[in-house]
């Protein structure tokens, strides 16, 4: 068995997540548009995500994958989820526990202009199977919104890979 990595994609578009507004109860956020899977195995999923600078607080930064479900033949996503770009508030917050599957997960400080990184996650391992589409969603309780500066607030990339 050998493994064929593909160039790695921007998931949200450049500036999408500049300024992510706060959510206390993590219940706003931004989601993707729809990631459609090919022929690949699975996708590796990273991100990078950086704190206001100016006085953001303690709190929580999530990412979640979010599968489309076929219900009945017919393609649907939960709740407020519909594979476009765009800022969403969930109903209320078991419908990411339920739905969905949290990717990553940083308890943030103080600090500002902080980083936050992950890397490598593994999406059909994490969802159980490849889901067939996808959405991620990002959200956050740091009080101050995501940094503003120009494509700095963040950022995932997926990497395809084929066994």
């Amino acid at each position: 068995m050998t493994r064929a990595f593909s160039n790695g994609v921007a998931v949200f578009g450049t500036n999408n997540l500049d300024s992510l507004a706060t959510s206390s109860g993590l219940l706003a956020g931004f989601e993707s548009p729809v990631i459609t899977v090919g022929t690949e195995d699975t996708h590796l999923l990273s991100g990078r995500f950086k704190a206001n600078n100016t006085a953001p607080t303690a709190g929580v930064l999530e990412v979640w994958v979010i599968p489309l479900w076929d219900v009945g033949g017919t393609p649907t996503y939960p709740d407020v989820f519909d594979g476009t770009g765009s800022a969403e508030t969930v109903s209320y917050r078991n419908v990411l526990f339920q739905s969905g599957f949290k990717a990553a997960s940083f308890v943030t400080d103080t600090t500002a202009n902080r980083v936050y990184e992950f890397s490598n996650v593994n999406v059909a391992a994490l969802c159980g199977e490849m889901p067939e589409k996808y959405v991620v969603f990002v959200t956050h309780s740091m009080v101050q919104a995501l940094n503003a500066t120009a494509g700095a607030g963040g950022q995932c990339w997926y990497r395809p890979l084929t066994y």
